[in-house]
């Protein structure tokens, strides 16, 4: 057995770069990131080998453990040696589900390299796909590990060159993400070999892998793997081919240290620094000696020790005691403890240096904060997420006196996963809950009857968002007291600059010139470029082309705060709005400064934004997932069946030996559902997942009724207003 490796003999090394890798662990729902997590932990003489691969030693939560998922992102610190030398790993085990990927999004900030885990006989799936483009995005290097070999021998029965096609056919797929997705700087660098031992092989389960490295100094091939499952030895292999061997190997020599990584992830995570100052220079470096910064990548919430907050160190040392700046948040704290992650263990540390991956207490703070001890400098780029919350339940105490402690219990989940959004009503207690899917709400209500409190949940209801199809405008409307006009114009804003916004390369808080640059180099004419004047997250940009206004700078927050009304409530039935660009094309204020107050502007705005929507025969755009069913190939009628039962149209039918991938898209609405009807069409000998994929305009024959039901929920009149309604003429 490994001896037991502590604390203390990690934090020897911690100081030496060389010496440490950050490391995340993605993959597909249920290819085996945690099973593999275990086998590493046991290798480090964390986890008796016996129960590695059982035990889902960082699926450290009860619900957890019952689902046989991982949830939350674990950290822990191991203690490696290679060739004599002395590693400490610091491993992120992250979630599979999609409902999850925020956390993957997070974790892969803190991360330099990444194993990409795939299941041996599913291949490449697309969530795979979807944490490997997060990766990349994040400069985070791939190395690849094909797991759950044994069923290619015990399911499949493929002879060992049968095998070593089959699994050449894997790599060229995950290599083809690397050309996809990859920057072109990387592209090349960055695709796996396994000839260079980029990757490996193996059986979690079974505790064995191998790269070409490892196998070679074994002697073994596949003809012995083969063998030992045929003479029902596998647990012979473990013994040979050591699991952790080949993997930590592989991070060892192929990913980069942290003072390596940083000098070309620093210039895309840091996009607003100066790279050229003390700090920017300490960033790249990793320099332990320069200016703390942190950036805050996961935040849990301890009954015993309150907010944890967990990120990467990127340049400095940070200590107990230390005052620090929150750069987002504009405000001081203090830094209690500095602590390690040790599985779901915290241990005391008292310091670490830059490069590392500490656990904070004391800070009030939410996951995406940057820290530092210097206030003037720009904060990390945002995390950015892949989805967006689509499904909403209401929430309530069955017991009124439960109210405090339900609010309180919501507010932690909100800090501990910012993809859950919630929006509470302090006077009602209604508290509305909005995730990425049924999942990701039924796994938030799971959590808060388990804090203790017997909760009323409402049927779950779709998110929707508005949207305009054609340009309208300039139309003027005039504030109540009748003394200020605004003329406003609407179109629809281009893709790929919705996208930009939604993925947050260009937003409000950015440097004004990156933005203006950004919108010209996507095609906006020069004046609207450089008068932008407010950037929704949801994917609307409003600008101004007037022309020696008076007043116009010191009425603009007025002006802009109907903007953001409308965004928030759209014209057709006060769901969020997507896609829209409002011009500003011109403003005759009142001379008196009494007479052009918020009271008269916000609405004279808000009405002006409204008509001009109005006129352009707004829409409604539902969310759409993608949908990935697994199952025989003889149920393949049966499960194209249900999609196109569902408004869902099929977009991919993959066919793997005795198993069949059907890949399509479903509207979110037809979902609920979905797991009775699939079981029921195939005797429940399929599995699937779902993701957000898209939005699109609700079919033209069903607009008007959802647009009715949804304002009757809302205590709105039936009948969406009409664009005159709002127009006022000269």
């Amino acid at each position: 057995m490994p001896k037991f490796k502590t604390t203390a003999e990690a934090l020897k090394i911690v100081h030496d770069k060389d010496q440490i890798r950050n490391l995340g662990i993605i993959a597909h729902v249920d290819h085996g990131k945690t099973t593999t997590s275990d086998s590493l932990l046991a290798a480090t003489g964390m986890l008796s080998p016996s129960v590695a691969g059982q035990a889902l030693a960082l699926d450290y939560m009860e619900l957890e453990q019952q689902r046989q998922m991982t949830i939350k992102a674990a950290n822990v610190t191991l203690y490696y040696e290679s060739a004599g030398k002395p590693y400490v790993i610091n491993l992120i085990d992250t979630p599979g589900h999609i409902d999850f990927t925020g956390k993957v999004t997070r974790s892969l900030r803190a991360v330099d390299g990444a194993i990409v885990v795939v299941d041996a006989v599913e291949g490449v799936m697309t969530q795979t796909e979807t944490v490997t483009r997060q990766a990349l995005e994040e400069r985070v290097r791939p190395v690849l590990y094909v797991n759950k070999i044994d069923r290619l021998i015990k399911e499949l029965r493929l002879s060992p060159e049968k095998m070593q096609e089959w699994l050449f056919n894997i790599v060229k797929d995950f290599n083809r993400l690397i050309d996809t997705y990859g920057e072109p700087e990387y592209k090349q660098k960055w695709r796996v070999s396994v000839q260079d031992a980029q990757v490996a092989f193996g059986s979690s389960k079974d505790k064995w892998g191998f790269n070409s490295d490892t196998a070679k100094a074994a002697g073994m091939s596949f003809k012995d793997i083969i063998g030992a499952y045929t003479s029902e030895s596998p647990q012979s292999l473990g013994q040979k081919l050591p699991l952790h061997e080949a993997l930590l190997g592989m991070v060892v020599k192929h990913h980069p240290p942290p003072h390596v990584a940083q000098s070309y992830r620093i210039p895309k995570i840091w996009p607003g620094g100066d790279l050229t100052g003390d700090l920017g220079k300490a960033l790249l470096s990793c320099d332990d000696s320069g200016p703390t910064v942190m950036m805050v990548t996961n935040v849990v919430v301890d009954p015993a020790a309150g907010l944890v907050a967990t990120g990467r160190l990127f340049s400095g040392t940070i200590s107990n005691g230390d005052s620090v700046y929150l750069l987002n948040s504009k405000r001081e704290g203090k830094v209690q403890s500095v602590q390690i992650f040790m599985g779901f263990q915290r241990e005391i540390v008292d310091s670490l240096p830059a490069g590392n991956i500490p656990a904070l207490l004391g800070l009030d703070i939410r996951a995406g904060e940057t820290i530092a001890n210097v206030k003037d400098t720009a904060p990390f780029e945002s995390i950015h997420y892949v989805s967006e919350p689509v499904v909403t339940v209401a929430v309530e105490a069955k017991h009124p006196r439960d109210l405090p402690k339900l609010v309180e219990v919501m507010r932690r989940l909100n800090i501990e996963d910012p993809n859950l959004v919630i929006t509470i009503n302090q006077e009602s207690g209604e508290t509305l809950m909005a995730g990425m899917g049924v999942l990701h709400l039924e796994i938030a209500t799971t959590m808060i009857q388990q804090a203790g409190l017997e909760i009323v949940t409402s049927p779950p209801i779709i998110n929707y968002r508005e949207t305009i199809r054609a340009r309208a405008g300039p139309v003027m409307s005039r504030s109540p007291n009748r003394h200020n006009k605004i003329f406003i114009e609407v179109e629809p804003l281009e893709s790929d600059v919705v996208e930009l916004v939604r993925n947050g390369t260009i937003s409000e808080t950015m440097d004004t010139k990156t933005v203006v640059k950004t919108l010209r180099d996507h095609g906006w004419d020069p004046d609207q470029a450089r008068n932008w004047q407010a950037i929704d997250e949801r994917g609307n940009i409003m600008t101004e082309v007037t022309k020696g206004v008076q007043f116009l700078q010191e009425s603009m927050d007025s002006i802009r705060a109907g903007f953001d009304d409308i965004m928030k409530n759209g014209p057709l039935a006060y769901e969020f709005t997507r896609g829209v660009k409002v011009v500003l094309t011109n403003y005759v204020p009142h001379e008196d400064a009494a007479h052009r107050t918020y009271a008269q502007l916000m609405p004279a705005s808000r009405r002006a934004i409204l008509g001009a929507m109005l006129s352009t025969n707004p829409t409604l755009l539902e969310p759409v997932l993608g949908i990935e069913v697994k199952g025989p190939s003889d149920l393949i009628g049966a499960i194209t069946g249900v999609i196109s039962a569902k408004r869902g149209k099929l977009v991919k039918i993959d066919q793997k030996e005795v198993m069949t991938v059907v890949e399509g898209e479903i509207p979110a609405s037809e979902t609920f559902d979905l797991s009775e009807k699939m079981r029921g069409a195939t005797a429940g000998k399929a599995v699937w997942n779902t993701h957000f994929k898209l939005w699109q305009a609700v079919p033209s024959n069903m607009l008007l009724g959802l647009v009715t039901e949804i304002r009757k929920r809302k205590g709105l009149p039936p009948d969406p207003p009409k664009a005159a309604e709002f127009i006022d003429t000269e």
